[in-house]
Formats: structure tokens, sequence, C-alpha cells
């Protein structure tokens, strides 16, 4: 019995039983590659759990569907010629485009300037919530992202030094997530004798300086690229010598 899979017996098309035709031997060639193709992609979804959702990737949350502030960045800091998009959830507006002024303010609707540079988009969120709660709203829940980064503005400088060929402070552009391997090898590479496997990231905080010891060596034979540090401005990168050179 067929049950509607089109075999061919002793070399002769089997008819579809749905509706009597007979398929030819090109019919019955592009039907395979079409159930083959669907038995592929049913096995694609099965392996990821069904559609993969956005939560699911690495991708920041789109501008346009952000609802609340928790889930604004709190890590990019924003500065002179940065643009943001702009809204007041409560007012029911599509979201407007903003950009950082050259003194580093942020022209508010129906507010006036607001100092932006040097906070991240939730920061800044917040100082304007407690602004526009203060005068003009009972509630404002304010979405800010960040839209186009001024990539030709310097948001600092990092220091290598120790066991590299060219120690000295390197501008952190904005924008990019400078790494400690990036850093060093902006620092024409490491010496003859350094000690790759620990090498000293030095970081000022409001509780003191907080030292992290990176196998630089290691992230770069096994890729363990989640353990490259990004770097901050004013961060201190120290490469020691090896104990034993030979």
């Amino acid at each position: 019995m067929n049950y509607g899979f089109f075999q061919t017996i002793d070399g002769e098309p089997e008819s579809d039983w749905a509706t009597g035709r007979v398929r030819t031997p090109k019919q019955e060639n592009l039907y395979s590659v079409t159930k083959r193709f669907i038995i592929f992609m049913a096995i694609v979804v099965a392996w990821h759990g069904g559609p993969v959702c956005a939560a699911d990737t690495n991708n920041p949350v789109a501008k346009e569907t952000a609802t609340t502030m928790d889930s604004l960045d709190d890590r990019r800091k924003l500065g002179p010629g940065d643009s943001v998009t702009y809204r007041v959830i409560e007012d029911q507006d599509e979201p407007r485009s903003l950009t950082v002024t050259d003194s580093g303010d942020l022209e508010v609707p129906y507010y006036g300037l607001v100092r932006a540079s040097g906070k991240t988009s939730r920061q800044l969120a917040g100082d304007v919530k407690t602004l526009l709660e203060r005068q003009l709203y009972h509630q404002a829940t304010v979405i800010i992202a960040v839209e186009v980064v001024n990539k030709t503005r310097v948001v600092g400088k990092v220091y290598v030094t120790g066991q590299v060929r060219n120690s000295g402070g390197y501008e952190i552009p904005a924008g990019e997530n400078l790494t400690v391997t990036r850093a060093i090898l902006i620092a024409g590479g490491f010496s003859d004798f350094s000690d790759k496997k620990n090498v000293r990231l030095v970081r000022k905080t409001a509780d003191g300086k907080k030292t992290f010891v990176i196998n630089v060596q290691s992230i770069w034979e096994k890729g363990d690229l989640e353990k490259d540090q990004v770097v901050q401005p004013d961060d201190l990168i120290v490469v020691p010598a090896r104990l034993v050179n030979y």
C-alpha cells in the first residue's frame, strides 16, 4: 500500500492516490528533492528548539521594542556627536532622533538641555525621568538608546607598560570594545621575555584599585575570548617578565 508516497514499481511511476494522476520521472525527482528539503528543515527546527527569539541572541535590544528602562544599555557612555533615539512611553509618540551637542548636552523635547556626556543610556534616561516628573509629568517612562556612535571621538586612554615593545598610553575610540589583547598588540606586542600567562589589568574603582590577572597566551592559543577583558579609560596593563628566561 502506498499511502501517498510516490514510489516506482518495475520502473513505472505510480499514481497519486489523492488525484489519480501519474507522476512523470521528472516530477518524481522534483518530489524527492522537495521531500528531502522538508525533512532537513524539520531537523533544523527541532535542533534549535523552534524559532529563534531575539532574547537568545547576543544582539542589543531593538530601540523600537524597548519598553522598560531596565532594558536600556548601562555600559556604553555617551559623548559629543553621538545620536540617540528618545521617547516617553506615556506620550505614545514615535521615537525622536537626537544628537549630543559638542558641549555634551542633549536637547530634551519640552524641557531643554540635559547633561548627557559621560552617562550611559540608562543613567541619562533616569536623570531625564526625574526632571520631567518634577515639572511636567505625573509618570514618565523614558527610553533612550544609542543610534549612531561618533567614532571620531576618544573616550580616554589605556596605559600599557612592562614587557611590550612600545610602552605608553593609547587612545580608546568611542564605540569600540578595546580588549587587553588588542591593547597589547597596539603597543607592538610582547617582548622576548614577557610572561604572557600573568598579564595584570589594574583598574581604579570607587572602592580602590582592582587587579585582574589575564592569561593572554591561553586566549590566543585556545580562543578563550570570553576571558579577554574590555579595557576602560585610565586602565593600566602590566606585562611582567618571565622568572626564568630561556
